[in-house]
Order: C-alpha cells, then sequence, then structure tokens
C-alpha cells in the first residue's frame, strides 16, 4: 500500500480526538443541549428562554449573582457616557485613565503588583513566556485549565521541558522537583485554585510546604473560579487559605463572580510586574479592555473592598451547604465534594449524559454537560454551577429531578450505578 493511501485510511492521534470532539459536540447541539441561543430580551439573573421556555439556569458561573447590581450597571453606563464604547489603542501606546483606576482598586485588593489583561487566557499568553526562563521546567497539573496548558504550549516550543502529573498528587510532584531540581533552573508547578469540572481545591498546604523547602520551586496558580466569591475582599481560595509567598504567581478572574471581564496578573514585585508588562505578547500587541468593562471592573472592585460583600459571599455558602447536604439525601454520586459553588454529579457513558441532560430540560432547568474533551470519555457528568440568584427551592426541585430521572437514563442506556462507581472509582 503506498503512503498516499496509508495516510488517508490511518488517522492520527490528533485526527482521531479532532473527530471525537466534533461527534460529541454535533450530538449535544442536535439534541439541543448544546450551543443553544437564549431568547430573553432581558436576563433577571436567575431564568433563561430557550426555544421558547423559560428554565431555571443552573449553568452560571456568575457566583455571586452580582450581573445586574445596581452599582455595577451605573458603572458601565457612566463609563460608557465619558469614554464611547471602545478606546482603540494596544496598551503599549495609551490607555484611558480608567484602567489606572482599576489597577489601584485592585491591588489595593490583592496587596501586590497587578496587571489587567483583557482576558484570562491573554494573560496567561502573556505572562508564562515571560515568567519560565529557557533553562526551567514546567509540571502541569493534569487537570488545569486548557488556557494554562495552552500557554505552556509556547515554552514548549522553545524547547523548555514540560511534564503532566496526575492530579493534586503533592507526592508524585515532590519526587518530579528532586528530580529536576539538578537539571533546571526554576521548577514550576502551574494548577487551579478551584477547579472547574469537579469544583474541587489547591492542596495549596503542600504546596506552600515544597515552596518553603525547596528555592527552585515556583507556583503559578489560576484562580479565575476561587475570584470574588471567598476569601477577605473577595481574593480568591488561595489567599484565602495562606498569605501571599515571594514564589507565588497568581491570576485572577473577573468574568465569573467579580461580574465584569479580564485578568488581573498578581506578581510578588514590581519588577516582575514591568517585565510582563513591557515584554508580555499580547499586552503589545492584543487591545485593551473597554471603557465599559472598565466601569464595571472599578464598581466590582468598590463593592469587594466594602462590608457588603460577605452578604454575598454568606448567602453563597448557605446554598452551597444546603446543595451539599441534599445531594446526600438524594444519595446521588456528587464527584470531588467541597464547599466551592461548582458541582459534579457523575453519569458516566456520555449517552446516559444526553440523556440526562434532555430529561432534566424537559422539567424546565437547564444545566451544563461536562463530557469529552472536559472530561474523561467515561467520565462524563452534570456540571451545576451555584449562584446567589437560586433559590433553596431550584436546588431541591434540580436535585429531586436528577434523582428521580438518573435510574431510566441509565436503563436507557444499559448501565448503573455501579459503573458510575467504577468510571469514578467511587
Amino acid at each position: 500500500m503506498s503512503l498516499t493511501t496509508t495516510s488517508a485510511v490511518s488517522k492520527t492521534r490528533h485526527e482521531q480526538i479532532l473527530d471525537t470532539i466534533d461527534e460529541v459536540t454535533n450530538i449535544s447541539a442536535s439534541l439541543g443541549i448544546a450551543q443553544l441561543k437564549v431568547e430573553n430580551e432581558e436576563i433577571n439573573g436567575r431564568t433563561i428562554t430557550i426555544k421558547g421556555r423559560e428554565v431555571v439556569n443552573f449553568g452560571s458561573c456568575s457566583y455571586l449573582g452580582l450581573e445586574k447590581n445596581p452599582e455595577i450597571v451605573e458603572g458601565v453606563v457612566d463609563a460608557v457616557r465619558k469614554y464611547g464604547s471602545q478606546f482603540s489603542s494596544s496598551r503599549a501606546y495609551a490607555s484611558v485613565t480608567l484602567y489606572t483606576q482599576a489597577e489601584s482598586l485592585l491591588e489595593e485588593m490583592f496587596e501586590r503588583p497587578i496587571l489587567l489583561a483583557p482576558t484570562v487566557t491573554l494573560g496567561h499568553l502573556s505572562n508564562i513566556p515571560v515568567l519560565v526562563g529557557d533553562r526551567d521546567a514546567v509540571i502541569l497539573d493534569l487537570q488545569v485549565h486548557a488556557c494554562v496548558q495552552t500557554a505552556a504550549q509556547l515554552v514548549k516550543a522553545r524547547g523548555v521541558h514540560v511534564e503532566l502529573i496526575r492530579h493534586n498528587r503533592v507526592d508524585i510532584l515532590e519526587e518530579r522537583i528532586n528530580e529536576l531540581k539538578d537539571k533546571y533552573e526554576k521548577i514550576w508547578y502551574m494548577a487551579d485554585g478551584v477547579y472547574s469540572m469537579y469544583g474541587d481545591f489547591l492542596p495549596i498546604n503542600e504546596l506552600y510546604r515544597l515552596l518553603d523547602s525547596y528555592p527552585q520551586f515556583n507556583l503559578y496558580v489560576d484562580d479565575a473560579h476561587g475570584t470574588g466569591w471567598i476569601g477577605n475582599n473577595g481574593v480568591g481560595y488561595v489567599l484565602s487559605q495562606k498569605p501571599f509567598h515571594e514564589r507565588l504567581f497568581l491570576v485572577a478572574g473577573l468574568a465569573k463572580s467579580f461580574a465584569a471581564c479580564g485578568g488581573v496578573l498578581v506578581f510578588p514585585n514590581e519588577r516582575v510586574k514591568n517585565k510582563v508588562r513591557n515584554c508580555g505578547g499580547t499586552f503589545i500587541f492584543s487591545g485593551p479592555i473597554q471603557p465599559p468593562m472598565l466601569g464595571a471592573i472599578i464598581a466590582s472592585a468598590k463593592l469587594h473592598l466594602s462590608n457588603n460583600i460577605k452578604h454575598y459571599q454568606t448567602e453563597l455558602q448557605k446554598r452551597v451547604d444546603y446543595f451539599v447536604d441534599t445531594c446526600k439525601s438524594f444519595n446521588l454520586p456528587l464527584i470531588g465534594e467541597s464547599n466551592s459553588p461548582i458541582f459534579f454529579i457523575g453519569v458516566g457513558k456520555p449517552g446516559v449524559g444526553y440523556n440526562m441532560v434532555t430529561r432534566i430540560m424537559n422539567k424546565g432547568f437547564y444545566i451544563n454537560l461536562s463530557v469529552f474533551p472536559s472530561v474523561p470519555y467515561k467520565n462524563t457528568g452534570l456540571r451545576i454551577p451555584l449562584t446567589v440568584n437560586h433559590t433553596f427551592e431550584d436546588i431541591y426541585d434540580l436535585l429531586s429531578i436528577i434523582a428521580e430521572q438518573l435510574p431510566f437514563a441509565l436503563k436507557d442506556n444499559d448501565s448503573s450505578i455501579e459503573e458510575i462507581n467504577k468510571a469514578f472509582k467511587i
């Protein structure tokens, strides 16, 4: 058989993965559970309208429900009145004074030098290639967010050693540090503060032990899903547990609890901040955060710096506790239980997931299906973020429907609770 014929028949692993993602997405879209259009002319924060039907929205990551907070809305409107809809210039040339106000407030929050990036992803794309040297090594947690993994590929292309290790396995990490420390100048571990699928946490206490034990070790954390709903002034999960470390590099997110947009790059000192500002590719070549969202950032930062934020945090935590207790009462397969507002109920096979989300939507609730490539193929689940806008009745009704419908979905797909337990090693 000729080489041309073989290439046509035999697909590479990358091509096979793309085909699987394409198939999964097409199935989800054809069933009406993904790539949906929200039809509301006005959003209330609790429900959305899909295909003419109002459903309770359990798909939002606006954990504190601040998207219609009057002060934040007015911040947006005031910024538009004063500066217009956009200021079209790279920050390498010029930026509006709103940037100065926003960054000053965020530095007050984090008590460290910060840079504002248009998104968390663009922040990583500037940060990681500048921070990581050619003689360094990078260790990625297996479940670190895709945007960190994408940015790490830029340094891998320069010849930097990049490897993956099993999720949250500090014992393996320490073994790798000891193996690599005589070969490389710095060793970076890149992870999430709150993981976006299962809502579980970074083992921060153990990682700080490694920071104190190994001078070459640096910790790089994406805490986008932790920002706002936890920590003094909403500084996030990592800083709610430990003070800032001189070798911690933190990225906070403003597009979830914060009800704005952008990424906050938090640095241990001004020198490193200025180097990323001057050399980071997306700071040089990308556009800025536009005035409306800078207005939102400023208003939200003022709210986070006030005592009022504690009310929102407390209300969310009440709902988180209630969700966990109710889940246990229904004996549902809750994966990675924590006190974060992200929950994952395992269903195993993708077919069970398609079936469950369809059943749940027919009962008046919208939720996210987590399927490959977000999770391994046989670790499909129902990803359920909570917000302050959900009522306790909403939570109970959703979980009771899941408990009621799961046996039917399993039967339709020749599966069982035992298969779910096996897939998730419960």
